[in-house]
């Protein structure tokens, strides 16, 4: 009798360890969203006193929130959050939409709505992401702009009141990114706020003084310890996947997003915002 509870309880033990990643890495960790912290300034240059740059990619919106997570009513709590932190410019690098059509139902004017509210007193700035292309990408830098978010496909605008420049490189995945149209408009040595969705367009722009910033990867969604990241959308190396990248001399920020992809999974990667300061 011991003998059969012994092992009745063995398998109990079996099935909760097994269990319990899935759990983690399908229910737990895709709603544990970090609000982190970066430096702005670099040893290239030396951000405005002060300023306050909030990054925030990879929104996926759905109405299938058990399977893509980020719903309406989600993404607003996110948006209460990054307001609260009082960001001076927010850059969104991108697919705000999950999906590549009707198969997710919200419309890009109600997803529009959700992040037009989004306030930052230097403005809030955006790219298109093959998600956003895949949906309508006329109509969904239309919908943004209504709801005051400039969205710059390979063009540049100054921030006000600073001699900072944000540019906006075009997804590289989609074949839009122009990173010598986007950068033409900036005055030579001009400090400069980069943002992008394809990592890869990283490696084909030419060299800058301040901060760039890329999303699309979602950090691999799961990444094991000594392996990294184990799928990397795109072109971008798998080193590419998150955090800060080092290439020729330069560096960038790729971060996790808050959404996912293809699977509701992340594993040792959480979905994320950013604000660098």
């Amino acid at each position: 009798m011991k003998e059969r509870r012994g092992r009745r309880w063995s398998r109990i033990a079996a099935a909760l360890l097994l269990a319990a990643p899935a759990i983690w890495g399908f229910v737990i960790e895709p709603r544990w969203v970090a609000a982190r912290v970066e430096p702005l300034s670099s040893t290239e240059w030396t951000a405005p006193a002060g300023l306050k740059v909030a990054v925030a990619g990879d929104w996926h919106l759905t109405t299938r929130s058990a399977w893509r997570i980020t719903s309406v009513e989600r993404a607003a709590r996110l948006v209460d959050e990054i307001n609260a932190a009082q960001p001076d410019v927010v850059l969104l690098p991108g697919d705000f939409l999950a999906g590549s059509g009707d198969d997710e139902a919200l419309s890009i004017e109600e997803m529009a709505a959700v992040l037009g509210r989004l306030a930052a007193p230097q403005g809030v700035y955006a790219v298109l992401g093959n998600h956003d292309w895949w949906h309508d990408g006329p109509r969904t830098a239309q919908a943004l702009a209504a709801h005051g978010i400039r969205v710059l496909e390979n063009a540049s605008v100054r921030l006000p009141g600073h001699d900072v420049w944000v540019v906006g490189i075009g997804d590289h995945s989609t074949g839009h990114s122009e990173p010598m149209r986007a950068l033409a408009g900036v005055p030579p040595g001009a400090a400069t706020l980069v943002m992008m969705h394809d990592p890869f367009s990283f490696a084909t722009m030419p060299r800058t003084r301040g901060l760039v910033v890329a999303s699309h990867t979602h950090g691999g969604q799961v990444s094991l310890p000594g392996l990294g990241a184990l799928i990397v959308p795109g072109a971008a190396p798998r080193e590419w996947a998150y955090g800060w990248i080092a290439h020729k001399g330069r560096r960038m920020y790729v971060t996790s997003g808050l959404g996912v992809s293809i699977l509701p999974v992340r594993f040792n990667m959480r979905p994320e915002w950013v604000m660098f300061r």
